[in-house]
């Protein structure tokens, strides 16, 4: 346990859980382990101990199968600690898709903590077209799921604001990388996000703040066609400004 750095996080609680878990990582994986991260809401104030899971980046030296295989039976123990399924990388793998990810990778960069090895995330370059050219297909892919979730949802409110709630999350990091993309260093907890964007950019992103709080309180007697309509316009809105930066 000597060489697992999980001093001073933010919460105590992460290191209770996933320190075992990193423990038996780099007991069993030898010279194939490059470096071990923590990442995601672990790191933040947004972590929940009863419901938030535990996200890490495994990086080995090169891919091998055999490591996979011998993780795998691992997954039952540790999901019962909230331990979710780590990504594996290998160096290789981060350096050819840092122009497809960009969005993942800037998001690593800013919120990470190594745990074992080499701090591989730390000094990632992003370049700004890529950043940009990701953020407007994502901002599409979202608009898409949105007009999807409305007609799958049939009219029923409960799945309606579920459709809401589960997504919002997946905002968050494509949030921070137009933050990014205008200049301005993107903070880690949800809320400040939504905060920093709105003062960034001549868009009201109220409707995003509302959606996130209601993942703890839910919507109350909110009319949700009208949150969907100020959802869908909003994330409308965000595109246009996307578009519009020059790279």
């Amino acid at each position: 346990m000597s060489d697992i750095m999980l001093e001073g996080l933010r919460n105590p609680t992460v290191a209770e859980k996933a320190g075992p878990f990193f423990s038996d990582v780099v007991k069993d994986s030898g010279e194939l382990l490059h470096s071990i991260h923590l990442t995601g809401s672990a790191l933040t104030e947004d972590y929940d101990r009863k419901t938030s899971d535990i996200n890490s980046v495994i990086v080995l030296k090169q891919m091998d199968l055999g490591f996979l295989e011998a993780l795998a039976p691992k997954g039952r123990r540790y999901r019962k600690s909230s331990i979710a399924s780590p990504l594996i990388m290998t160096p290789e793998y981060i350096q050819n898709s840092l122009d497809v990810f960009p969005i993942e990778f800037l998001n690593l960069r800013l919120c990470h903590h190594t745990v074992y090895g080499d701090h591989i995330f730390a000094d990632i370059a992003i370049k700004r077209e890529d950043l940009r050219l990701q953020c407007e297909r994502e901002i599409r892919v979202k608009l898409i799921g949105l007009r999807q979730g409305y007609l799958s949802s049939m009219g029923e409110p409960d799945k309606l604001a579920e459709g809401f709630t589960s997504s919002i999350t997946g905002y968050i990091p494509l949030l921070r990388g137009l933050i990014e993309l205008t200049g301005t260093e993107p903070p880690l907890p949800s809320h400040e996000v939504i905060d920093v964007l709105s003062r960034s950019i001549s868009v009201d992103c109220s409707v995003f703040m509302e959606v996130l709080n209601a993942k703890k309180a839910g919507f109350g007697k909110t009319a949700l066609d009208t949150i969907f309509e100020r959802y869908y316009k909003a994330t409308e809105q965000v595109g246009k400004v996307v578009d519009d930066i020059k790279v």
